[in-house]
């Protein structure tokens, strides 16, 4: 059988954070989803955040009219947010939670015993034709409940599996393989990022539910000392690998 095919979604808010430590407008993010896309990235995601900290409106503007690829805009649920995505209609929005003070995001949104709140945003967003994703931790609870709101996708955060020593990261692994197999009995697509690195990706890629993985910081970190293409092209590499050995063992 052959296996499902793995997505790569880049993130390039921190192409975009380089150039604002200095201000102008080099080094260009919409260069770097060109780049991207021609290294073989599969979609191009995007995080603007309440204080413009790395994207900008005007980046968001452009990237919607220079790319070809699909644009996931990552956004806090908030009225200004909302109104920013209804007038660009990416084609997927991920709704993250954000906090002016965090460096990056750091969970998970709480989507269990917040449906009355989020609801009216997955309802806008899906009205205007956007693919609704919810960024969350990959417990059942919480993709239960972002069905339950009529999401199309899920995003497990995977920054714990990323960040754990050797002996719990069995156990990280075993819940987002939960959570991604939970969201598909339920029609859920399901996509995973944060945090994920060269040594880390192989298991996560191996998860068949799993069909998008997004990853920016990593990429854009590597990029540095081998080229954003070069480091692209070898993250994607290892996914198709990982992937195909994967499925290799399950019709075994």
């Amino acid at each position: 059988m052959e296996p499902r095919y793995l997505r790569l979604g880049v993130n390039i808010d921190h192409v975009a954070t380089i150039r604002n430590a200095r201000g102008g407008v080099h080094p260009d993010p919409v260069r770097a989803a060109l780049a991207a896309a021609a290294a073989g990235a599969d979609g191009i995601t995007a995080h603007l955040r309440e204080d413009r900290r790395h994207m900008t409106d005007n980046d968001i503007v452009r990237l919607t009219e220079e790319i070809e690829l699909p644009l996931n805009l990552e956004m806090a649920a908030t009225d200004e947010m909302l109104q920013i995505a209804l007038r660009h209609v990416p084609h997927a929005a991920c709704i993250v939670p954000e906090k002016r003070q965090e460096q990056t995001t750091e969970g998970g949104l709480a989507v269990a015993g917040a449906q009355e709140f989020l609801a009216p945003f997955v309802r806008e967003l899906s009205g205007a034709g956007i693919r609704v994703s919810l960024f969350i931790e990959p417990d059942i609870r919480q993709v239960e409940a972002a069905h339950s709101l009529g999401a199309s996708v899920v995003e497990l955060h995977t920054g714990a599996y990323c960040e754990a020593d050797k002996d719990d990261r069995s156990r990280q692994f075993t819940q987002i393989e939960t959570a991604a197999a939970r969201a598909e009995e339920l029609g859920l697509e399901c996509h995973a990022g944060h945090g994920l690195t060269f040594d880390t990706v192989a298991s996560i890629a191996g998860i068949p539910t799993i069909v998008e993985l997004n990853i920016g910081h990593f990429l854009i970190g590597e990029s540095i000392f081998g080229g954003l293409e070069s480091s692209i092209k070898r993250m994607r590499s290892l996914m198709d690998k990982s992937r195909a050995s994967a499925a290799g063992q399950n019709s075994s």
